[in-house]
């Protein structure tokens, strides 16, 4: 499958620009250092390009002499001739002298998208994807280094996840790709099986999100910023590693100069995770007791395969941006443990499929000058399947016994089923004068599950409707000043919920009753910054936020997650205060320094609690928590060699509804953890700009307690134990082109656990090459 998946991607690697030639280049200052968002434009015409963080560019040419003009706010012009030959290395460098006119202010309009974004008066923390694309993360674990920020997994490669952002988690935070909501992508397209080379940024905001991103988040929203290329672009990658693991991605993009534009992202996943485990268990056939055993994972394979495309057309008078796209796609997954590691499984499994058809609009100056809109709209027509059909009883040694009449290992089941989600998202943004902004955004989701178990055709549960249908409507309004600027917005959230309710007759038949829920709140909040100097930024922000229950935790997700229609929507005040300095020596060393704290007061709280028989989980309302909490961040550099940082946070999340655990902490739930990391970058080696990369990343978690922390005996209480992981990865980048990476993972080989009792992957390494076409 992975070898057929990567041949039809072939084609993609033979795109070409009509015979140009090209040409390479990096525009440094007067000290050597790269200058970034310098424009380089060709003379005589308005063909250009950007330089990226390191001051680097490529162009196009034709072959021939050429004059290439560059320019950069607090910078003299330059400009050099260039001779373009084919079949030689067409390089060039161009140094920028300082202008002793630049203004101050003027200087700081230079600052990278990632800085502008960071300086926002949201508590929002951004990740440069850029720098991690020789790894071999996804977006999950690249996410799992931000301060604020825990990513549990129930196992290796494909497993559920659990997204937590200062303590909110699950469905609590929200997903975007380029701003469109990530809920109805289905099981094949997860932060966790997305790799991180698909993305240019992630932008993470913690508590407040931006009206702009409508939705229901309680606790904050995560925006996947994907690649944009104004010109064509190719490059591929693959990695294989432990447990049988490969990854691989291509990335292709055509632009003419007509403006038609043709996109395609394609990547593939697959493991065993076979990896080994620390467990009890005994033997089904002697009955004999292991307390501690090293028993191998041996039904735990996932694999997904993921095609997005588009096709359109840029810079028309009627659109900046028109695209039809599809994304298809496909994922298998095989279930080795339940909630907890007592329940083993051996022949159960899932499949699913996407095929989501779209349309992404976006125009500048829409109908009058000033206003901006964005439409982008999708329909998720993939189907899921829930296979549970031999009645076995495994445990961790491989061994089962079988039993003669039908039956599953949880739940005898050949379920097919379509969530049906369909979604659309207006975005309005009116620029009134060179310091207002009015915002309005409108959502609209729907989900209708649809299904059939073909082992109880009959059966009238699989006939029950199963429906939601959301909207959220966003005005916001936004101010900006010299040295200041603040937003005020409200949202509108509505949901209504179609289901049914089963009531036991007095025979053996059992009658169903239809039923809807309606939900109607209203939102509000603000956000400002002030900058006391061009170094020093505060930062405040407030919302009243609601959360509305998602589909699977209303209708469950057939795994190990059982509904709970009876749930309502939560709802927190959100309070941020921040700070964050900036420091500059000798234009070579940097430093940053941010520090954030925040305090939660959440109502209704929708947690994850294990069920009657602790076999699944399952969504519950809790009537109130507080939650306090600080996080800090320290960031160094050195020229572009040395870049270093550390982040810690604590959160203190507490019961405070008034029962037998009032005032308790919230179980199962960290509440300090933190991240190191360290990158140097050796530059000219076995080669003129050659780059041999070392790095090294340490993740910590502090132990944290299963159930409530006053009940039960301190040497009976079940404890999520104390975890530290260090990573290490070596890169070799040839003449921008070329990369090769490897990796080790948990180096010590620790016993590592997100959840109760089940074990993550040991030792595991990875290589990775990932080549630029053009």
């Amino acid at each position: 499958m992975r070898m057929v998946f990567f041949c039809l991607l072939l084609p993609f690697l033979a795109v070409s620009q009509s015979g140009k030639v090209r040409v390479n280049g990096m525009v440094t200052d007067e000290s050597g250092n790269g200058v970034y968002g310098a424009a380089v434009v060709l003379g005589n015409t308005t063909y250009g390009v950007v330089t990226d963080e390191n001051g680097k560019f490529g162009l196009a040419l034709e072959e021939g002499s050429h004059r290439l003009e560059v320019s950069y706010i607090g910078y003299k012009p330059n400009s050099v001739t260039i001779n373009v030959i084919r079949g030689e290395q067409n390089e060039v460098q161009i140094t920028l002298e300082e202008s002793a006119y630049a203004l101050k202010e003027v200087v700081l309009s230079g600052k990278s998208v990632i800085q502008q974004v960071e300086e926002k008066a949201f508590n929002v923390s951004v990740v440069d994807a850029k720098k991690l694309h020789h790894t071999t993360l996804d977006m999950g674990h690249a996410l799992d280094r931000v301060s604020g920020i825990r990513v549990r997994e129930s196992g290796g490669v494909g497993s559920q996840m659990n997204f937590s952002i200062n303590g909110f988690r699950g469905r609590q935070v929200r997903f975007f790709v380029d701003g469109i909501p990530m809920d109805n992508f289905g099981s094949s397209y997860q932060l966790n099986n997305i790799p991180v080379n698909l993305a240019q940024r992630i932008e993470v905001y913690k508590g407040v999100v931006p009206v702009g991103l409508g939705s229901d988040a309680l606790g904050g929203a995560v925006n996947i910023i994907t690649n944009t290329y104004d010109k064509s672009h190719l490059d591929a990658s693959y990695s294989y590693g432990s447990f049988n693991t490969h990854r691989s991605m291509v990335n292709a993009v055509y632009v003419a100069e007509s403006g038609f534009i043709a996109q395609i992202n394609a990547f593939q996943n697959y493991s065993d995770n076979n990896y080994k485990m620390d467990v009890e268990v005994s033997d089904l056939n002697t009955g004999e007791y292991y307390p501690m055993r090293t028993v191998r994972r041996f039904h735990d394979k996932y694999h997904n395969e993921m095609l997005i495309a588009n096709v359109g057309v840029v810079n028309k008078p009627y659109a900046d941006r028109l695209l039809f796209g599809v994304t298809v796609g496909s994922s298998y997954r095989e279930i080795q443990t339940g909630a907890r590691v007592e329940s083993v499984f051996g022949a159960w499994h899932r499949k699913g499929n996407i095929i989501m058809p779209s349309l992404k609009y976006k125009k500048d100056d829409f109908l009058v000058k000033g206003l901006d809109f964005r439409l982008n709209a999708n329909i998720n027509l993939g189907q899921e399947k829930n296979i549970d059909t031999l009645n076995r009883r495994y445990n961790w040694l491989g061994q089962f016994k079988e039993y003669d009449n039908p039956g599953g290992e949880r739940s005898y089941s050949l379920y097919y089923f379509r969530n049906n989600n369909g979604l659309a998202s207006a975005n309005w943004d009116y620029t009134i004068n060179n310091h207002s902004k009015i915002t309005l955004n409108n959502t609209f989701n729907t989900f209708n599950r649809k299904g059939r178990n073909r082992l109880a055709a009959d059966s009238e549960r699989y006939e029950q409707p199963q429906k939601t249908m959301k909207n959220i409507v966003g005005l916001g309004y936004q101010y900006e000043s010299e040295n200041w600027n603040a937003t005020l917005f409200g949202k509108q959230y509505f949901q209504q919920n179609k289901f049914s309710t089963r009531l036991d007759t007095a025979g053996s038949e059992s009658e169903y009753v239809k039923q809807t829920g309606t939900f109607n709140y209203f939102g509000y909040g603000f956000a400002a910054t002030y900058f006391l100097t061009d170094n020093l930024q505060l930062k405040a922000s407030y919302e009243k936020s609601y959360r509305l229950p998602d589909n699977e935790e209303l209708f469950g997700d057939l795994i190990n997650l059982e509904g709970n229609i009876s749930l309502k929507p939560e709802h927190s005040h959100n309070y941020n205060l921040g700070a964050a300095y900036w420091w500059q020596m000798r234009d070579r060393h940097r430093f940053n320094f941010s520090a954030n704290g925040f305090y939660r007061d959440a109502h209704d709280f929708i947690y994850r609690r294990l069920n009657t028989n602790q076999a699944m989980q399952v969504m519950d309302n809790l009537g109130s928590v507080s939650n306090a909490g600080i996080e800090g961040e320290i960031r160094y550099q050195y020229d572009n060699k040395l870049m270093a940082g550390m982040n810690i946070t604590y959160q203190n999340m507490l019961n405070k509804t008034r029962n037998d655990v009032y005032n308790d902490r919230i179980p199962n739930i960290p509440y300090l953890y933190g991240n190191a990391d360290v990158t140097y970058n050796f530059s000219d080696v076995w080669g003129e700009n050659n780059i041999l990369s070392l790095g090294y990343n340490m993740l910590y978690v502090h132990d944290f307690y299963l159930f409530w922390p006053s009940l039960g005996g301190k040497n009976t209480k079940r404890v999520i134990p104390e975890q530290v992981s260090h990573d290490l990865n070596v890169t070799y980048t040839f003449r921008d082109k070329v990369q090769f990476t490897l990796e080790c993972r948990n180096l010590l080989d620790k016993n590592l656990y997100d959840n109760f009792s089940l074990q993550k992957p040991g030792r595991s390494f990875y290589a990775k090459i990932k080549y630029t076409f053009l």
